[in-house]
Parts: C-alpha cells; sequence; structure tokens
C-alpha cells in the first residue's frame, strides 16, 4: 500500500528537486504515477498527450547534449575540457519522460485535419494538464522532480532521438527520482507572484508598478541568498529580449500542426 501525503500540503510544499539518491522508483509507485496522468482531465475526450519513458542510456545523453544546447562533438570536447555542463539529472534521475502533443491516434483512426492551431492547443493543455497531476502524485510518494523546457532547444533532433512520427511533438521532459534533501539546490522554494497581483475579478486588473517592484526585490532577495546576482526582470529580459527559438514554427509545421 503507498503511503500518499495530503494533497494541499503536497502542493504548497512543491519544489524543484535537481539532485537524487540514485534509488530507483518502484514499480508501484511509477505506475501509480501513471495512473494520475490517465486520469487527468482532457478537452473533448480527445487524450491529446503521450508520455514516453526514456530508459537508454544514449537516448538519454543525447537528449541531455539538446538541454545543454550542444551537438554530440560539441558535448564530448567539453567534457573532455573538463568543462562543467547542466543538466545532469536528464542522464541520473530514475525517471526521465517526456511529454508529447499526440495527433496520431486520431489520424490513425479517422478522416481528421489536426493542422489548426487550435488543435495544437488543445494537445498543448492536454500535455501540461497530464504533466502536473504526475508530478503531484510523484511529490505526495516523497519523491521529487524537475521540468525539461530546454528538450526544445532543438525540437527536431530530440523527435529524431524519439522516433516520433508525424503529428506528435515533444514539449517537455519530467525528471523524477528519491530527493537528495542533503544538497542545498533541493531545499529552496522560489518566491511566487503574491495572489494580488496574480488574480483578478471580472475583468483584467494590471498590476501596479510599486506591486512589480516590491516582487522584483523579493525575487533579488532569494537569489542574493544564493549568491546570485540575479532578479526577476533580469530573467525576463534574457529570455524574451531576443529571438526566442525561431525555428519552432516551421518545425510544427513540419510535424503537421499550426499551418492555419
Amino acid at each position: 500500500m503507498l503511503n500518499s501525503q495530503p494533497t494541499l500540503e503536497t502542493l504548497l510544499n512543491h519544489r524543484s528537486v535537481r539532485k537524487y539518491t540514485g534509488e530507483p522508483i518502484s514499480d508501484d509507485m511509477l505506475t501509480a504515477i501513471l495512473e494520475a496522468g490517465r486520469a487527468v482531465s482532457t478537452s473533448s475526450y480527445l487524450q491529446a498527450a503521450s508520455v514516453i519513458r526514456v530508459v537508454d542510456a544514449t537516448k538519454r545523453t543525447a537528449l541531455r547534449q539538446v538541454s545543454c544546447d550542444m551537438s554530440a562533438d560539441e558535448y564530448e570536447q567539453a567534457l573532455a575540457d573538463g568543462k562543467r555542463l547542466g543538466h545532469g539529472y536528464v542522464e541520473s534521475c530514475a525517471e526521465y519522460l517526456v511529454f508529447c502533443a499526440d495527433a496520431y491516434r486520431h489520424h490513425a483512426l479517422a478522416d481528421v485535419n489536426t493542422d489548426w492551431t487550435e488543435v495544437l492547443l488543445i494537445g498543448a493543455i492536454d500535455v501540461a494538464l497530464m504533466a502536473q497531476n504526475m508530478l503531484a502524485a510523484a511529490e505526495s510518494l516523497g519523491l521529487g522532480g524537475v521540468f525539461i523546457g530546454s528538450l526544445r532547444n532543438d525540437i527536431a533532433r530530440a523527435s529524431q532521438v524519439l522516433d516520433l512520427p508525424k503529428h506528435v511533438v515533444p514539449l517537455f521532459g519530467l525528471c523524477l527520482g528519491h530527493p537528495d534533501w542533503e544538497s542545498k539546490i533541493n531545499q529552496s522554494q522560489r518566491p511566487r507572484l503574491p495572489l494580488d497581483v496574480l488574480v483578478s475579478v471580472d475583468t483584467y486588473q494590471t498590476p501596479s508598478d510599486e506591486a512589480l517592484s516590491a516582487y522584483n526585490d523579493e525575487v533579488k532577495a532569494y537569489y542574493h541568498g544564493r549568491g546570485l546576482d540575479l532578479d526577476w526582470k533580469t530573467q525576463i529580459a534574457q529570455t524574451f529580449g531576443g529571438d526566442v527559438r525561431p525555428f519552432m514554427l516551421d518545425y510544427l509545421q513540419s510535424q503537421g500542426f499550426a499551418k492555419r
């Protein structure tokens, strides 16, 4: 019998976990996590999401290279040079799951048109709901995890590694494992936007400059406590200040999505 923590306690204690003990996840735990994903709500009963367990070490390494935004040669040279590379948890976590928007089954069963942008949105929403259900289930069982959006750094290459057919798009990964709570990287929660900024009533309420500035200062203090000179404004500028994966539309259209 699995021992699951209360829902609200689990959700409010969430933090991204990037370092693990190396202990495997039991079959019972993994099945329960996958069943929690299977039970999630789905738009119009379309069930437009799929999960791929990546257990092959070579594939894990290739997907880590994608997350590091490196070719295989660049990755091997960096290792040879003794450089410290990120995303090691993609290779070391007990389970690495890749979540995909999936219209392949729909084409297999019916004569359908899934190149509408709305179809991609349906798939992305189904995937996000499924993935969050699974992470919450894992955390309720004492496990930890972190989502890997950097899988999209070279989404075409990730698709090749996973041998994905047309009408399937890998959106992000999820590392799962038993947390190493001795590691400082797992011990803190990053501050979230306050409810008076996050929640509006009846119509969108623009947040005040004072509220945004106060939150930015809170984030800056958090990072300062970890030895980093960083704030939320800087993170936004770094992410949205230039091109944001400009290859994405061409890739999505090559997979049969977002053509109209």
